[in-house]
């Protein structure tokens, strides 16, 4: 194979570097302005620390503030985002599975609907969620939220697609001999073979779910029951300076879950990944 050129390789570089600004300068926005008051906020460079350092200030402030209310939105993600995703992760799981290794009449054709559904924006389906919620007075409730959550098209089809490939027939077919049924081939076999796949499902759903704000919104008219980002958008939406640095902390505050997230599962959401990119 040829060697790239230098013209070519200098090109490429500054072409990284600056998609590489471009997605950081955000994020270092967000983390220098955390450590501002709120009138600092407005006075200097809006990209540099200020005098006063005040980010331990404004992080106990905004647990402080209405009672310790951001503590309960945290929670609430948590709840939604972790119990969301790992539910969702293993009814992905065994939804794939069992499209992949136990095929029955359809099956073409209901894969077929979940890859169309992933085409679906997820707003365009908070009002019919909310009217079955409504119906069965579900709504502004914790399950009104959770178990829309838990659907995951994506996650189905790469479980399908992951373990056509990954599990073989041969392992299947061997615990069957020795006694085992379909549901526990897919506990003790399929989940421990496809477990690069669900790390990857498990960490897409989480953002997912953690950074949904739409559903919460028609869902919920109780703020004990909002998820962070809800929550955070009443802050900036009050319209008032001393919220400013509340909102802009308690951001900085919301990400560091998925930060922490991406690092800890990053050698296994990647590998997943790139399998199931391959695997068709």
């Amino acid at each position: 194979m040829k060697r790239a050129s230098m013209p070519g390789q200098v090109l490429a570089t500054f072409c990284m570097f600056v998609v590489g600004v471009y997605f950081l300068l955000p994020v270092w926005w967000l983390a220098v302005s955390a450590t501002k008051s709120s009138s600092a906020l407005f006075e200097g460079n809006a990209f540099w620390f200020a005098e006063q350092f005040s980010l331990p200030g404004n992080v106990q402030e905004v647990f402080a503030w209405q009672d310790g209310v951001f503590s309960r939105w945290m929670l609430n993600s948590l709840l939604y985002a972790g119990g969301g995703a790992l539910l969702g992760t293993l009814l992905a799981a065994a939804a794939g599975f069992t499209l992949a290794k136990l095929p029955f009449r359809g099956s073409a054709g209901l894969f077929t609907l979940i890859i169309a559904a992933l085409l679906i924006p997820a707003p365009l389906l908070a009002l019919p969620q909310y009217l079955l919620a409504s119906s069965v007075s579900l709504d502004n409730t914790f399950w009104a939220v959770f178990i829309p959550s838990v659907v995951s098209p994506f996650g189905v089809y790469l479980a399908k697609v992951y373990a056509a490939d990954s599990v073989p027939e041969e392992l299947l077919d061997a615990s069957r001999v020795d006694g085992s049924g379909e549901i526990r081939a897919f506990w003790t076999v399929g989940l421990r073979l496809m477990s690069p796949a669900l790390v990857t499902i498990f960490l897409f759903q989480f953002v997912a779910i953690w950074n949904n704000f739409f559903l919460p919104l028609v869902m919920l008219a109780d703020n004990s029951l909002w998820p962070a980002t809800l929550g955070l958008f009443f802050w900036n939406s009050a319209q008032n300076q001393t919220f400013y640095h509340l909102t802009i902390t308690g951001s900085l505050i919301s990400v560091l879950p998925l930060i922490a997230a991406f690092l800890g599962l990053n050698r296994y959401w990647r590998s997943g990944l790139a399998d199931g990119a391959v695997k068709a």
